[in-house]
């Protein structure tokens, strides 16, 4: 891994955004140049897919992963939560960079308070929705951030969707024409696991330079939390949310709702460990 390093990310406005923050990263941190390698992945052309029919798991990784393993590039720019359980063979996470705010947006259309259609694909969010929003239906909703407003503000496809607001601040959407934004609290909606991180993947060989330089405390929360997932098996198809905050573990979970578990600095040190012990006095394993 020398001074200049190429980044694999895709080429959606957000990816390319997260990957312009990364360069900036290893530019203060370890004096490198970065470019750019944007990569069109197979969750990228199939647009018109249902994520939870398909199956998400490394749809839009897969082609990243791949050009780091065939040395296209030296490193993979992701959103944490797209990540799958296990990566690919010789390739290791990194480390994340600082995490952005982690919550769920509520995207509604102006003058909209209780709203009768959300447009979200995700099962987590519809889950914990329809506990918030009695009566409420759901639809699908695919595209990029700017696409899903225009959805929501335009063409009323529905009268509001769930966005990331880490997304919606790296994009510097702070406000949309004919759209009220309402950031819902960690009680009311969990958060997908490892949402608000972006992370870096790199060959096993590279992660000892990396590592020192990215972000510590966002690296135990993410860890803790995706040790929950594989616990749990969970993916794009199943509804759970997981967010370690440095004395809570805040978990949605099908089958016990929203729950709020105390954690301490042992559990951040064998995530798999806590997992375990969180999951089984919940009845989940």
């Amino acid at each position: 891994m020398g001074t200049k390093l190429v980044l694999a990310t895709r080429k959606s406005p957000l990816a390319l955004a997260q990957a312009e923050l990364v360069r900036a990263f290893l530019r203060e941190r370890l004096g490198v140049d970065c470019e750019l390698l944007k990569i069109v992945t197979t969750g990228d052309k199939q647009a018109a897919w249902s994520l939870e029919k398909q199956g998400g798991k490394g749809l839009f990784t897969k082609e990243l992963e791949s050009a780091l393993a065939r040395g296209d590039a030296d490193l993979a720019v992701h959103s944490a939560k797209d990540l799958p359980g296990e990566a690919a063979e010789g390739l290791v996470t990194a480390g994340y960079l600082p995490r952005e705010d982690p919550r769920d947006m509520m995207v509604l259309r102006s003058g909209v308070t209780q709203p009768a259609k959300l447009a979200t694909g995700s099962p987590r969010r519809r889950q914990q929705a329809a506990m918030l929003f009695a009566g409420v239906e759901f639809t699908e909703i695919r595209g990029n951030v700017d696409t899903r407003l225009r959805k929501i503000a335009e063409q009323h496809q529905a009268d509001g969707t769930i966005l990331a607001a880490a997304g919606l601040r790296r994009l510097g959407i702070a406000s949309w024409p004919g759209i009220d934004f309402r950031a819902v609290p960690f009680e009311s909606m969990v958060p997908a696991v490892g949402q608000g991180a972006i992370a870096l993947q790199c060959r096993s060989g590279d992660q000892a330079r990396l590592g020192a330089a990215l972000d510590a405390a966002t690296s135990r929360s993410v860890s803790l939390e995706r040790a929950v997932q594989s616990a749990l098996g969970g993916g794009c198809h199943t509804a759970l949310g997981a967010h370690a905050t440095a004395d809570t573990l805040y978990l949605f979970h099908e089958s016990v709702g929203v729950r709020m578990l105390p954690v301490c600095a042992e559990d951040f040190a064998a995530p798999q460990a806590a997992a375990a012990r969180l999951l089984g006095g919940l009845g989940l394993k």
